[in-house]
């Protein structure tokens, strides 16, 4: 199978030319990146110097699937052309996230291509495998997300808890992306965190959303896509990758710990990059690799469930989720090319 990467000059999408390269079912043929168009890859990755292709302002050769990793709005304007041609699409922006049009215009202003909206599937293999694999049009979950959701979605949906979460998550720098602000500037950043989209993180509705459904699955109504309260709290640390999330929520009856991590277990066993573990995962656990790590504990004291969820943020979090889509829509083990182990220290 033959794919490309639309914007091979950002954080995701050398990431994703990095990871496909050892990909056994695909070949890489096409990237693109307007503001290097004419450059090979390798003169603006060094590190990628074994892929040998040149960037290109558009993806000119024919290909089964492309993977878009522009921002958003760019990114949908991107998409149709490629649907057009028969080609399919996995969207690693936020423009496909959100199933309901008045929510994404909320929070990202107009959207370029409303119509598709309804044919796009949420792109988390632990939870849509089945959709995913005759799809189309896949949207990559975020980051944050990702990793939220990993950790409470077995909760809501075994009726564990009370609709009302609190995330508090911490996230290296390289979620910002490589473009070039004050915000994530090293000075600004190192040895200093804190917090930011306290007025409103635009990963917070694509959380709800997705809890909303994880409950309503348990509450009988799988199509809610209401009810769920997230106090959503996103942190800047000096660290290139990773974020760990903390969740909390009210439970709804007594539980053992020892209870609690079976059902976890069970939920997640036919997962392979989700790992329930028994101690607290640390991000240099999962740094370069797809795994999630999740430790779900109670406070005995306070009647509540607590899950402590690592990702690496640019892998399971991004680009290896996105190919980890591309296995099941192509048919192959939803492992292959994913299947490095992290790298410690």
């Amino acid at each position: 199978m033959r794919v490309g990467i639309v914007n091979v000059t950002g954080y995701v999408g050398a990431e994703l030319a990095r990871l496909l390269a050892r990909h056994s079912g695909v070949e890489l043929v096409s990237v693109t990146g307007r503001s290097a168009a004419g450059q090979s890859l390798s003169a603006v990755f060094p590190h990628l110097a074994a892929i040998e292709l040149p960037i290109t302002a558009e993806i000119d050769v024919l290909v089964d699937l492309a993977f878009l990793a522009l921002p958003h709005h760019a990114s949908a304007q991107a998409a149709r052309p490629l649907l057009e041609t028969g080609t399919r699409v996995i969207d690693t922006s936020a423009d496909f996230r959100l199933h309901d049009q008045a929510t994404y215009e909320q929070w990202y202003g107009p959207h370029p291509e409303p119509d598709l909206l309804a044919e796009a599937v949420y792109g988390l293999p632990e939870i849509y495998a089945r959709q995913i694999s005759t799809a189309r049009l896949v949207a990559n979950p975020g980051c944050y997300p990702t990793s939220a959701i990993l950790a409470l979605a077995p909760a809501l949906a075994l009726g564990l808890i009370e609709p009302e979460v609190i995330v508090d998550a911490k996230s290296g720098v390289s979620g910002a992306g490589r473009t070039l602000s004050l915000s994530s500037h090293y000075s600004e950043v190192n040895e200093s965190v804190r917090a930011y989209g306290l007025e409103g993180h635009r990963h917070l509705p694509e959380i709800v959303q997705e809890l909303s459904l994880a409950h309503g699955r348990f509450a009988g109504t799988p199509q809610a896509t209401s009810g769920v309260k997230v106090t959503f709290v996103p942190h800047l640390v000096p660290m290139t990758r990773g974020i760990l999330s903390t969740c909390y929520a009210p439970l709804t009856r007594d539980l053992s710990v020892k209870e609690l991590r079976r059902m976890y277990a069970e939920f997640y066993q036919a997962a392979p990059f989700v790992r329930v573990v028994d101690e607290p995962p640390q991000t240099k656990q999962t740094w370069g690799s797809n795994y999630c790590y999740l430790h779900p504990l109670i406070d005995p004291r306070a009647g509540r469930l607590v899950v402590i969820s690592a990702i690496d943020n640019l892998v399971k979090g991004a680009a290896g989720q996105a190919i980890q889509n591309m296995n099941l829509m192509l048919g192959y083990p939803e492992t292959t090319g994913l299947e490095a182990l992290p790298i410690f220290p």
